[in-house]
């Protein structure tokens, strides 16, 4: 069994335990997924860290460890597209925006967008929870 962390639309988050990735996918594909809170039908997984593997279970034969490089940019690409399918680009406007979601000033939303090394440690130093993204910044992501 695999459990995964899923989340529907309206940002309910719940876990699924299935037999395989692939069973996941093919009841998703089936409409058999649902939120149990709202019933929403567009569930979707989320990123989890790798905890790790139990010191008994085998590597399949010819199969690579899930850390092999060859591994990383199928999982970076899913992790850029994740992060630009939920979040708001605010281009060079991140630093005042970042400042205003904290301060709440403006309703509370995922944004990413461009900051400098320096504007980056002073909202760190604010208290502000900020980090660097493998996301190459580019005007035409919205």
């Amino acid at each position: 069994m695999i459990v995964f962390e899923l989340i529907c639309q309206d940002r309910h988050r719940f876990e699924g335990w299935f037999a395989s990735a692939d069973d996941f996918e093919g009841q998703k594909a089936r409409g058999l997924l649902s939120c149990p809170v709202c019933s929403d039908s567009s569930i979707e997984k989320l990123l989890t860290a790798k905890i790790g593997r139990a010191e008994a279970e085998p590597l399949r034969e010819n199969a690579q460890p899930p850390d092999a490089p060859a591994a990383l940019p199928r999982k970076l690409h899913e992790l850029i597209d994740y992060i630009l399918l939920n979040t708001e680009n605010v281009g060079e406007d991140f630093p005042a925006e970042v400042r205003r979601i904290h301060h709440q000033e403006v309703p509370q939303r995922n944004i990413r967008g461009v900051a400098t090394g320096e504007q980056t440690r002073e909202l760190l130093e604010e208290g502000i929870a900020v980090m660097p993204l493998p996301v190459p910044p580019r005007k035409d992501w919205h």
